[in-house]
């Protein structure tokens, strides 16, 4: 039995030179949105920070010929800017959204998109009014394990899904003193969006009956949000089940499984470094050998496939309502975690991240 192909690898824009750039928001994250898009050849000429030497240094770092801005109206004031990426927090995100649809601009927002459901649907309208893109950096379907999962999801090597099995076991506490640990669910919010993006698209055309979750401190913990968590998303014929151990756990490990009635797919490594998966089907075993990583190559995903939906003037695969359904299991923990009852998705409106 030989590996089967699955067209997993992130797309290019087929015209970089047709967009040019402008970001907003200039901290940690943004070397990697202006790594993709510099691997593209595609300009940025513009970024904003209310912090001016964050923005001066990823100009510097990147596109030393870039203006720098403090006011991320006045870069939205630029006629030449045609796409603008957001990586600022979610709780400002929002009005720079709609700052940008109004002003003309294509937009790629970092996740989580929205923190109230029914914003995420306003943006999303305002955007096809406009007559815009509007996509959201959920760079995880392109990490190489993720990408491949789908990808064989899509080309129905798994058939039916039955269960998708997602464990982590990491350190979390980087973010000790930092902005991240002032979020009320740090794992279940801006971490494990990821994975019920995952979920979301793994089980495509599906509904979700109810989500149940959990969070805990570790014992002697020295964080304010819990670093434990987990969650099962129940389909009524098909369940996930996600679980969290982030703090300070040694030897590191990912692991997944993903079974359907035509076979099993899984894999387990080093967090964000699972170099092939097995898929099992009547046919027998084989290892599946996965290419690149989740940094950079989830960005250039995103980036790329956001680009090539401009230029075929499609919804982009990574468009706000599409992102919805995510956030409706997001948010559905998050209140179950809270609550301690299950909670169907779409019930809980907002979230407190």
């Amino acid at each position: 039995m030989r590996p089967p192909k699955l067209n997993y690898l992130p797309s290019k824009p087929r015209q970089p030179k047709r967009h040019t750039l402008g970001l907003i928001g200039c901290g940690g994250i943004a070397q990697y949105h202006l790594t993709a898009a510099k691997s593209f050849g595609v300009e940025v000429v513009a970024l904003a920070d209310v912090n001016r030497t964050a923005a001066e240094k990823r100009r510097d770092e990147f596109y030393p010929q870039a203006a720098v801005y403090t006011d991320h109206r006045e870069l939205l004031a630029r006629d030449d800017i045609t796409v603008v990426e957001i990586a600022t927090h979610t709780a400002i995100r929002s009005g720079q959204m709609r700052d940008a649809l109004n002003a003309g601009k294509h937009v790629l927002s970092q996740k989580p998109f929205v923190a109230d459901l029914n914003e995420g649907r306003r943006l999303a309208a305002l955007a096809k009014r406009k007559g815009l893109k509007l996509g959201v950096n959920q760079n995880g379907r392109w990490a190489p394990q993720f990408a491949a999962l789908l990808a064989a999801v899509r080309q129905g090597l798994l058939g039916d899904i039955h269960t998708l099995d997602m464990v982590l076991a990491w350190d979390h506490t980087w973010c000790r003193g930092s902005k991240f640990e002032e979020l009320h669910h740090l794992i279940l919010s801006d971490f494990a969006i990821h994975w019920f993006d995952i979920v979301a698209n793994v089980f495509d055309g599906r509904k979700a009956r109810s989500v149940f979750a959990n969070t805990a401190y570790a014992p002697n913990q020295d964080m304010k949000p819990p670093m434990l968590a987990n969650a099962v998303v129940n389909y009524g014929d098909g369940l996930a089940t996600l679980g969290f151990s982030a703090y300070q756990s040694f030897a590191p490990q990912e692991y997944l499984c993903c079974v359907g009635s035509k076979g099993t797919l899984r894999g387990a490594a080093n967090v964000c470094n699972l170099t092939e998966l097995e898929l099992t089907t009547k046919r027998g075993t084989v290892k599946i050998p996965l290419q690149g990583k989740w940094f950079p190559d989830g960005f250039r995903g995103t980036l790329g496939g956001f680009l090539r939906a401009i230029e075929e003037d499609c919804e982009p695969t990574i468009g706000a309502m599409n992102n919805l359904r995510s956030l409706e299991l997001c948010f559905a923990a998050l209140a179950s975690a809270d609550t301690g009852l299950p909670v169907k998705p779409g019930a809980a409106k907002s979230a407190r991240l």
